[in-house]
């Protein structure tokens, strides 16, 4: 990874320096851990079921489709020789449903914890929000909001639950930057399933953008606190990939285009649930192109196997975020600190007594 040198907040508020991607890492750092994975029958969790179970992890899969979530770990089992690979009937929108299945996971667990909780669930479709119905119709439909209940309140759930197994893990310690993955399996770690529509508008699905906004908004958030329990968190973006989620319209919509790949998205969880060392970052993955980097940051095309170029599928979204946020906000924050310096303790001490007397119920409107 990049110097922490050059980020010091990052040591602030425990997050690592930018993902450097030309550093391996080793998938048989994943040997012993145990992963619980949402959603995880079909697309990406299917893939990281593969991968993480050939690599000698204990690997439990939640998922509503029964049919598809048994034949998955049938087959992932005959593959690999692995037989730590289980299914877990699971509703994520359903608090109780993902209840069972973090306690199975913990009984299931050789190790009786849980290293990693990936959220993974999430589905997309037609979204009816912005069609209310003909203008001759007396009462307003009832919209179904089931794309908001799996992508952002099941996570929530996840998120929830993860926080309180994560740090119960048998022989685990709070998460560090000089972790070292090669001497200890126990982890704590909580990888968050994105969108590129959690960075950008996405048309026709405003449920569905609505909701990956949020999972950006909740990663951003919780990794400044996590270390509270030791928890690392992390987040994948994927563009439109290679999956039965990749509906035939927007197939269309995309034709000239290019899809990424569901093996640029496994590489990327990888490396993020391998590497203990990684903490609060993002990547973003999308079809591999040949690209330079400009001084200015912004990426051009070049020509395949151009010296001056990469080829790539990967990139880090946010890399400096906390230095240099988006222009407003770092504005408006750096107003806000300057104030706060000028006040002083005095300020400080002002502040405590109003805020003691608010709480004895004075000063209130």
């Amino acid at each position: 990874m990049a110097s922490p040198a050059k980020y010091p907040l990052g040591d602030k508020i425990r997050q690592s320096p930018p993902v450097d991607l030309s550093i391996p890492y080793d998938p048989a750092w994943l040997k012993g851990k145990t992963i619980l994975i949402t959603g995880g029958a079909s697309g990406f969790g299917a893939g990281f079921v593969r991968k993480w179970a050939a690599n000698g992890a204990t690997v439990v899969v939640g998922d509503i489709n029964v049919q598809k979530g048994d034949a998955l770990v049938r087959d992932v089992q005959k593959e690999t020789g692995n037989s730590s690979v289980h299914f877990v009937h699971c509703d994520v929108t359903d608090w109780q449903s993902q209840v069972n299945l973090f306690k199975e996971a913990v009984r299931l667990s050789p190790h009786g914890g849980i290293d990693t909780v990936v959220a993974n669930a999430g589905i997309a479709g037609d979204d009816p929000l912005q069609r209310p119905g003909k203008l001759d119709i007396a009462e307003p439909p009832e919209p179904n909001f089931k794309i908001i209940d799996v992508n952002l309140n099941g996570v929530l759930y996840t998120t929830h639950l993860a926080f309180f197994y994560l740090p119960r893990n048998p022989g685990s310690v709070d998460c560090n930057v000089n972790s070292d993955p090669t001497t200890n399996p126990r982890d704590r770690h909580l990888l968050l399933l994105g969108s590129i529509a959690s960075l950008a508008p996405i048309p026709i699905q405003p449920q569905y953008g609505a909701a990956k906004h949020a999972v950006l908004g909740l990663f951003r958030s919780i990794r400044s606190s996590s270390f509270v329990q030791g928890v690392r968190v992390n987040l994948l973006c994927p563009y439109f990939i290679d999956t039965p989620i990749v509906t035939t319209g927007a197939r269309i919509a995309l034709a000239g285009g290019a899809l990424g790949k569901v093996e640029d998205v496994v590489d990327a969880a990888t490396r993020f649930t391998a590497d203990s060392r990684i903490l609060g970052r993002s990547l973003v993955i999308g079809p591999k192109l040949n690209v330079k980097q400009q001084e200015n940051g912004e990426w051009t095309l070049v020509a395949k196997g151009s010296p001056e170029g990469q080829e790539t599928a990967i990139w880090e979204a946010y890399a400096e975020d906390w230095e240099d946020s988006e222009a407003f906000c770092r504005s408006l924050v750096g107003a806000l600190n300057t104030y706060q310096k000028a006040r002083g303790w005095a300020g400080w001490a002002k502040d405590i007594i109003g805020a003691l007397g608010y709480g004895l119920g004075f000063n209130r409107g």
